[in-house]
This record gives structure tokens, C-alpha cells and sequence, in this order.
């Protein structure tokens, strides 16, 4: 008599809100582990703070030019040995490449050596590269999501973009991801509601050349409304084709907080005067222009040594994110990362077909200085 067939389980259809850093790691640990991911992201491009800006601008020639300026997260710190190992599979490849910026003068020091990671060619990258061949749907703020017998559908508008998903996945700001919590589990979403996120306004810019040369990449001025000074154009990978200088220039949380319902004009000419008092000079401006990040960076993120995410396995309801992994793009690599892990013992998936890279459960990454976090954008 020939042997029953063995019975075939399912692969999990899994819906992952949000393609920054948190969704796309979630989402390259899940497809390893064979379960079936779609991403849904509101915006027209993948990666969330890990953000580059294309700006069309022309020279005293009237020729057009383009400048790119990461104007989110200006690259990450590598603390843990799980990301130590995914980051070094893509330095391998080229997709990443080491930042050791030369300080300004009179710039806030930090306690460890600064040194940083920045994808390559842009910040996007990194979260192209995780999430792969995974399908997505862009431009679409997902509003609502409803759970039957057939599983999970995820709407907008009233509209079903996707449905019969076993498990949903919310890898967005806490403020959002509570407004779709609500229904479901209120608790969390109160959390969420409590939870601080710092907002950032950011601008960038091209400038001519100084006469007196700049001898240093990033400066951290240790007052006025500036953050972070950022010559874009000397970062590896992001040399400018029109020999001016690329400036990004991040202001502070308590400065954009307090700016953050202002005028676009008002803080593009508040920001360009800060800049210039930051550097003593007036920059020759050939164009530039301001974004505000609402939700830039964790106010206080979840302590160290707990769950660095939220799951319900009965629901097959999970939130990841960096204001639970830890603060900066690690803490949301190692949130979206742990979570899928959970997912993939909880549906039962072969965990031995997650590559090497990816196996190792992620930690917690270490805490920054209160200083430097608040530095931090990403």
C-alpha cells in the first residue's frame, strides 16, 4: 500500500504595512522562510527615513542639473552581532559602504569613534535590497483592516487592496499603526498613542564652492536650531558632478517641535540664516528648500532587554519598529526582524532555510548618549 501523501501546509500570506527599514527586514526574513509577503506603503518609493531627494536645478548657464540629498537618516552605526552579519553581506556586495566623516572644529564629540554605514547610491538601497523580489502596492495610506474567517483584509477608502491574509504586520510610526490598532487591540494602540516620536525639519541645498576651503564632512554644532551640518556631496558614493557644495542640514528636535506647524517659507529662510551663522559665512545658494519629518526619531525608546516587538498569535496581529527595537535604523532592523522570526515559529515554517546571514535572533542594539540620539534623524 503506498504511503498517504503528506499533508501540505500553506504557506502564510502575510500583509506588512509600511517598507522603511522595520517592514523591509521583516519582510526579507519572512520570504527566506518561504511565507508569501505583499508590502503596502503610502508613499512612492521604499524606505521610509532611509530617504534620498532628487532635485532638478540649473547653473549661471541655464543648464539643468540634478543634486541628491539624503535628507532622512544620514547613514547608521552597526552595535549588534546579527546586524554586524547582515551589514557585512551587503559591504560585500557594494550595496554598502563605510562613512568616517572628518568633524568640523568645535563640533559635539561623540564617546565611540564615529563611524557610519550609507547604501549605495542611495538610502533607499538598503531596503530594496531586503525586501527583494516581494510584491508592493505604493501610494496608498492604508485606513482600515478587518479580520473574517477568511483572515485578514487590508482596505483604503472603503476599497479591499488585498485580503485573506493570515497574518498583518504594522511597521509604521506608533501614532499610525494605533489608529489601525484600535479596533482590534486597543491596548496596544493606546500605547501607541503615548508613545513620543521627535520631529525634524530638514534642508538641503546646493551652494557654490567657499573661496576658504572646507577641510571637514559634518559638523554638530553644540548650540543654536542646527542638528547636524552634512556636506551630502562627501559621503562615499555621493561625489557631485557639478563641483558645488551638497548641503543637508538637520535642525534639532526641540527647534523643530516648536516650528513644527510653521510656514515652509518661514523655516527655509529661518534654516538658511541658521546655516550661515553656523559657518560664518553666506553660502552663494543656486537653489534649496526644507521637509519636515513629523515622525523623525524615537523620543525614548523601549527599555533594553524587552520584546522589541508585539504579536498576537491568535489574531496573527504584529507591530514592529524602531520605538521597540531600539532608536536609529538597527533598532528598527532588529524590531522588524525579531517579529518575523516569532512569525515564522508561530506558522511552523522552516527556519533552516533562512540563510546564515539571517538566523542569528537579533538583539536589542545599544543605547545611545541622550546626546547623540537626539542628533540622530534617523
Amino acid at each position: 500500500m503506498a504511503e498517504a501523501d503528506a499533508v501540505t501546509t500553506p504557506k502564510p500570506r502575510i500583509a506588512i504595512i509600511g517598507a522603511g527599514m522595520a517592514g523591509a527586514s521583516c519582510a526579507r526574513r519572512l520570504a527566506d522562510a518561504g511565507a508569501d509577503v505583499h508590502l503596502f506603503e503610502k508613499s512612492r518609493r521604499v524606505g521610509g527615513r532611509m530617504a534620498t531627494r532628487r532635485i532638478l536645478w540649473s547653473d549661471e548657464d541655464d543648464v539643468e542639473r540634478e543634486a541628491q540629498f539624503d535628507h532622512g537618516a544620514p547613514g547608521f552605526s552597526v552595535h549588534s552581532a546579527a546586524f554586524a552579519k547582515s551589514v557585512d553581506r551587503f559591504r560585500q556586495s557594494g550595496d554598502l559602504l563605510r562613512w568616517t566623516p572628518r568633524l568640523a572644529r568645535g563640533s559635539f564629540i561623540p564617546l565611540d569613534a564615529f563611524e557610519s554605514w550609507t547604501p549605495n547610491p542611495d538610502m533607499p538601497e538598503l531596503c530594496r535590497q531586503l525586501i527583494g523580489a516581494s510584491p508592493i502596492t505604493f501610494g496608498l495610506a492604508i485606513d482600515a483592516l478587518d479580520r473574517d474567517h477568511a483572515g485578514w483584509r487590508v482596505m483604503w477608502l472603503g476599497e479591499t487592496l488585498g485580503s485573506g491574509f493570515t497574518q498583518v504586520v504594522l511597521a509604521l510610526p506608533p501614532a499610525q499603526a494605533a489608529d489601525l490598532l484600535r479596533a482590534h487591540r486597543l491596548d496596544w494602540a493606546q500605547l501607541g498613542w503615548q508613545q513620543r516620536m521627535l520631529a525634524c525639519w530638514t534642508l538641503m541645498g546646493v551652494a557654490d564652492r567657499p573661496s576658504q576651503a572646507l577641510n571637514w564632512d559634518v559638523a554638530w554644532p553644540l548650540s543654536g536650531p542646527l542638528a547636524w551640518l552634512i556636506r551630502n556631496e562627501c559621503k562615499p558614493g555621493r561625489a557631485s558632478a557639478d563641483g558645488r557644495v551638497h548641503w543637508v542640514a538637520h535642525a534639532n528636535p526641540a527647534w523643530s517641535d516648536t516650528h513644527l506647524e510653521a510656514p515652509n517659507d518661514t523655516v527655509h529662510a529661518a534654516l538658511l540664516t541658521a546655516l550661515e551663522d553656523a559657518l560664518g559665512h553666506a553660502p552663494t545658494w543656486r537653489t534649496s528648500q526644507v521637509h519636515r519629518w513629523r515622525h523623525a526619531s524615537v523620543a525614548r525608546p523601549a527599555a533594553s532587554g524587552l520584546q522589541p516587538y508585539r504579536f498576537d498569535a491568535e489574531l496573527g496581529l504584529g507591530v514592529c519598529g524602531d520605538y521597540l527595537g531600539g532608536a536609529g535604523v538597527e533598532g528598527a532592523w532588529a524590531s522588524g526582524d525579531a517579529l518575523a522570526l516569532r512569525i515564522v515559529r508561530d506558522c511552523g515554517l522552516d527556519i533552516d532555510t533562512i540563510s546564515d546571514t539571517r538566523r542569528d535572533a537579533p538583539q536589542a542594539p545599544r543605547r545611545q548618549s541622550p546626546r547623540h540620539h537626539d542628533r540622530n534623524p534617523s
